[in-house]
């Protein structure tokens, strides 16, 4: 008899893929991983309030757990301002290099979908890698 996989759902696994992105862009841009800066607005924010926000939009698309294309985005840039695209662009350019902009929108065009199996084997990954990125917590981060 056949071991069954563990099994996770897509909405499971984006929790913890959310986790890990807001907490390696606090630690990237205040080095606290309770407080971070908006990718685009520069704006600091504490980690409840940040979102993943997408460069390329698109639940569907290879871009939706590509780390390189998202990041720490705060609700007014991420929902009002659609992303602020034009400023994420240039953060992308700027944190990877030429060209990185136009990997991501080329995944636009890329289908996948995963099982969920996959689902679990990613979650299980983010989980560990927001642990790895550990960082202090900060209470009053104030300055």
């Amino acid at each position: 008899m056949k071991k069954a996989l563990p099994q996770c759902s897509k909405k499971a696994c984006w929790k913890e893929f959310s986790t890990m992105i807001r907490v390696r862009d606090c630690l990237r841009t205040t080095g606290c991983s309770s407080w971070g800066l908006c990718i685009t607005c520069g704006k600091r924010y504490h980690i409840k309030l940040l979102q993943a926000g997408h460069f390329v939009p698109g639940r569907h698309t290879a871009n939706l757990f590509y780390e390189q294309g998202v990041h720490a985005q705060c609700y007014n840039c991420n929902i009002n301002l659609k992303g602020n695209t034009l400023e994420y662009r240039r953060q992308i350019i700027k944190l990877y290099g030429e060209g990185v902009d136009q990997e991501i929108e080329a995944n636009d065009k890329k289908t996948i979908q995963y099982k969920k199996w996959q689902y679990y084997e990613m979650r299980e990954y983010f989980k560990r890698r927001t642990k790895e990125l550990g960082g202090m917590q900060c209470q009053n981060h104030l300055s």
